[in-house]
């Protein structure tokens, strides 16, 4: 799920009917954006295959058409198959993602059908493995292209992870500022990224053409059945040429499916295989060159040059992973599995640019501890894979369940895909699973962690609402004891944001009981996510007056999706202009403010994880702010709730 926008998402779903010049501008931008880390992975994964373990892949021709022949057929099959060509189809409202494809499957399924609740679970799991590796791969990718340095000259070694930790550092220092200006570079600079690895591998190639023959997938298949063994070694580092494959659906809302397919197919794929070709053409002819093999394609005067353009192409890589991870906590919070956060908007006309600074400075503490504690490119990259090969797996778990209840697929086009994809991807993740206890431990140990959180959250907020309803109790009593009660009328419009439609908010009843005061215009207002990316604004509005005309009460529901800002005086204006009597830019704001308390109840909740959620609720963003309320005129109302 890597990546950001730098289109508009209107822009983005009309992509189909726009003009060339328009998807060529799209089409650039996908290069930096979507492509940015597999795009940098001929850096260390070639590298990382022919050392990993202490080199038992050897540099003989076995191992090397072996091990090249799999990088394309792996390349070929993940990629190109599954994601460009079938993946993609899973359109939910332009949007895609882990998250966004359990959101679209669970339409297909019934409501009380097993498989209703595991398809978001599978959801919240890929969403959390994305976070774990969200971590290192900006690490990997740095560190791979600084080493480069060694090269140049080995006095430099020594100022590698410094230089390393500056560029990491800067990085995350400057992600409130957003990533304009960085966005205008992603396209060009990638350009001439990619047309030089292309280059820089044909002109091996042409000096030994046998290197095509790995194409064939007999090599690949020889080098398994021969050498299972060391294939299944190798396989653990093989991975690393899809580093960001899930980027191609994850972004494709934001450049359409078109622009994402023409740059893979007449630029990325080729440049790709054309560099791993090189890379094993160099590797027979030279064995000592297993280390650096992706600098010494390059002759000796362009491998400085070389290191600056690789750098400019990782930081790239790492910003279009750190603005995915934004992209992401923000889906699962719109999905009800993470807590109001502070989002900042750092684009004037794109709305995928966002900035988290809590997911951003966690981040920066994981990746900076990584740099300093691996200190390696080749140490890094072996702590990758279990995360990404078990969102694959979760991917075409989750994309057979669509093609099977919403594109009606035959049970043996089904069959078909899914023995493909299930053989390629779970061969790889249980090369996968020897890292464990080699590092690979950590991003999973991140994913435990997130998954943990978001569960616990989304558990808890049941829990919380259901407490809450029965303390607040029906809102149809309320209204009795204030016709009844000799309320005092003021004029005025109050809106009570409230979560349900049944309790009575806890501000309105609050404030009635200390200041005996009811407003002329009452309007309870709630918030629905939606499981789309976005609510159309004649979908926005859904209306329900409460009792006699002359309570002045009115229940109002915004619908946003998952995307959508929370803007509540903006929703407030769109049912103004379908009729509804107020003006949302006159009208005071009620908030209830609940603090927990731990009690040392049990409430279907064991204490750990009550202390979790406690203290995310705890840092949770002002709701003042989340809901874009007028702060002068914005009531905080607090109460506490026992757990």
């Amino acid at each position: 799920m890597s990546g950001t926008a730098t289109t508009s998402v209107a822009e983005a779903t009309k992509t189909e009917t726009q003009t060339p010049h328009k998807r060529g501008a799209l089409t650039l931008g996908a290069l930096g954006v979507v492509f940015g880390d597999i795009g940098t992975s001929p850096l260390y994964s070639v590298k990382t295959v022919f050392t990993v373990d202490g080199g038992v892949v050897q540099a003989n021709p076995v191992d090397v058409y072996g091990v090249t022949s799999c990088f394309f057929w792996v390349l070929a099959l993940i990629v190109t198959l599954k994601y460009v060509m079938v993946v993609m189809q899973a359109d939910n409202d332009g949007e895609g993602g882990v998250l966004s494809l359990a959101a679209l499957t669970r339409k297909g399924v019934p409501t009380r059908a097993k498989r209703w609740g595991l398809i978001m679970m599978l959801g919240v799991i890929g969403a959390a493995l994305f976070f774990g590796d969200s971590v290192i791969t900006p690490a990997v990718s740095v560190m791979s292209a600084v080493e480069g340095l060694e090269l140049v000259h080995p006095g430099l070694a020594a100022y590698v992870v410094p230089l390393g930790a500056v560029i990491i550092t800067t990085l995350f220092l400057t992600q409130h500022k957003g990533t304009d200006l960085v966005g205008k570079a992603f396209g060009p600079v990638m350009v001439v990224w990619f047309v030089m690895i292309a280059v820089l591998g044909a002109i091996q190639v042409v000096r030994d053409p046998h290197i095509l023959k790995a194409v064939s997938p007999t090599y690949a298949v020889a080098f398994i059945v021969e050498h299972p063994g060391i294939a299944f070694v190798a396989g653990g580092a093989v991975v690393l040429c899809v580093t960001g494959a899930e980027a191609l659906y994850a972004d494709m809302g934001h450049f359409g499916r078109k622009p994402i397919n023409q740059a893979w197919f007449f630029l990325v794929f080729p440049s790709l295989l054309l560099n791993y070709m090189g890379q094993g053409s160099l590797i027979l002819g030279h064995p000592e060159t297993v280390n650096d093999s992706f600098y010494l394609l390059a002759p000796g005067w362009a491998r400085l040059p070389l290191v600056i353009l690789a750098t400019m192409a990782t930081v790239i890589a790492s910003q279009s992973v750190i603005s995915g991870a934004f992209s992401a906590a923000r889906q699962a919070e719109r999905l009800g599995y993470l807590p109001h956060m502070t989002v900042r908007h750092t684009g004037q006309h794109e709305e995928g640019q966002i900035y988290i600074p809590s997911v951003n400075w966690a981040l920066f503490i994981g990746v900076l501890v990584l740099l300093v504690v691996f200190r390696s490119s080749e140490r890094l990259a072996i702590a990758y894979g279990l995360a990404v090969t078990g969102t694959f797996l979760l991917t075409t778990t989750l994309f057979l369940v669509y093609a099977h209840t919403k594109l009606r697929w035959p049970l043996w086009r089904l069959i078909a895909l899914g023995t493909v994809l299930y053989v390629v991807e779970g061969l790889l993740f249980a090369a996968n699973t020897v890292k464990l206890f080699h590092g690979g431990w950590l991003p999973l140990a991140i994913a435990g962690i997130m998954g943990a959180s978001m569960l616990t959250w989304r558990k808890g907020r049941r829990i919380v609402m259901a407490y809450q309803s029965d303390v607040e109790g029906p809102l149809t009593d309320f209204i009795r004891r204030a016709r009844n009660g000799h309320l005092n009328e003021v004029p005025g419009t109050a809106v009570y944001l409230h979560p349900n439609t049944v309790s009575t908010p806890l501000a309105l009843s609050e404030n009635a009981r200390f200041n005996r005061v009811i407003h002329e215009k009452v309007f309870i207002v709630r918030t629905v996510p939606a499981y789309v990316p976005h609510v159309a604004p004649q979908d926005t509005v859904t209306v329900d007056r409460t009792g006699a005309d002359s309570d002045h009460i009115t229940q109002l529901t915004l619908h946003f999706g998952f995307l959508d800002d929370p803007d509540v005086p903006a929703g407030l204006r769109i049912a103004r202009d379908h009729g509804v009597d107020i003006d949302p830019d006159t009208a005071r704001y009620f908030v209830s403010e609940l603090t927990l308390l731990d009690a040392g109840r049990y409430r279907g909740m064991r204490k750990p994880f009550k202390l979790l959620f406690m203290a995310m609720s705890h840092n949770a963003a002002v709701p003042a702010d989340y809901y874009r309320l007028p702060r002068e005129r914005t009531v905080m109302i607090g109460a506490q709730l026992e757990l």
